[in-house]
């Protein structure tokens, strides 16, 4: 453990998520009854903000909200989770982002809006970065600008920062990213979109030539970590998936937090893994990320 423990700073988005369950996905043009809706704070950024700080680590997030209900609600929500909101800026007659997301037997289907999250830039990041220094984590998405999201990696790199990319969605990902990134995290479908390779072991091998580390997260499976020409696959504990919903950003910002405590990427891969399990257990995003008491807990009954 190093003397200093480093802070997490997240880049990205924040979303009001619109959540509805059902038997099946609707075809197209058909209408078909849904239950069990609830609105929830999300976003892939602020998702991964409330995982660090709940994790342990002091966490300063960057991002944008609405000058509406939901960006007051939004905020209000990170503060209670005790997130450093100081450079979350509200947008000027501009919408919060929003996700409509459908839960099927557990699992998720997402269409965003983003809202104000197209509004973030590099002066707010360069704000927030300002009180970075060497040794702290740097967690970005690509829920935001592209051009933001570069600026990001680049200052982070700069100012000897571990930068750590999770590359969702997968669609937004640009190669320009990759000499400014220590770790990659994509799931097995952005590891398969990223280097052309099903196999998300493969997948990580070949990240690996251009990433120094990359895990790939394969749900239920656990995750494939790969780093130094080694490739190693980590399981997680099996439990009983309610949904889905928040299970990838809790193990990015739960493996980010452990690393800002100094602990080695096996260790930090672990607690995350454990993390992330516990998350799936409940409904929601925010709501469903454990504690480092929970997760303690949990690791000790189940490990």
């Amino acid at each position: 453990m190093s003397e200093r423990m480093g802070r997490v700073f997240v880049v990205g988005s924040v979303n009001m998520d619109l959540v509805i369950g059902s038997e099946r996905q609707p075809k197209i043009g058909e209408t078909i009854r849904g239950s069990g809706f609830f609105t929830n704070a999300g976003g892939k950024g602020a998702n991964q903000a409330v995982a660090a700080r709940r994790s342990g680590a002091d966490c300063v997030f960057c991002a944008a909200v609405g000058d509406d209900m939901f960006g007051k609600i939004l905020r209000e929500g990170l503060e209670g989770y005790k997130v450093d909101t100081r450079f979350v800026q509200a947008a000027a007659n501009t919408p919060s982002g929003v996700a409509v997301i459908n839960v099927v037997g557990g699992n998720n289907c997402i269409i965003l809006g983003e809202g104000a999250n197209g509004t973030l830039d590099e002066q707010s990041v360069a704000a927030c970065l300002s009180e970075a220094e060497a040794g702290d984590i740097l967690l970005v998405q690509l829920e935001i600008p592209a051009k933001t999201v570069l600026f990001a990696l680049k200052t982070g790199k700069e100012k000897g920062m571990v930068t750590i990319l999770n590359p969702a969605p997968a669609q937004g990902f640009d190669a320009a990213y990759l000499p400014y990134t220590d770790i990659i995290t994509p799931n097995e479908t952005e590891s398969e979109f990223l280097s052309g390779e099903k196999d998300p072991k493969a997948a990580a091998a070949l990240l690996a030539e251009k990433v120094g580390c990359v895990i790939v997260t394969a749900g239920g499976a656990g995750c494939i970590l790969s780093e130094g020409g080694q490739t190693k696959a980590y399981p997680c504990p099996k439990v009983k998936a309610v949904d889905t919903t928040a299970a990838g950003d809790t193990f990015c910002g739960a493996f980010a937090a452990r690393l800002a405590k100094g602990e080695t990427k096996e260790r930090a891969i672990g607690y995350a893994l454990s993390a992330a399990s516990l998350a799936v257990t409940a409904r929601g995003a925010q709501q469903s990320i454990p504690d480092e008491e929970a997760v303690a807990r949990f690791m000790r009954e189940n490990l």
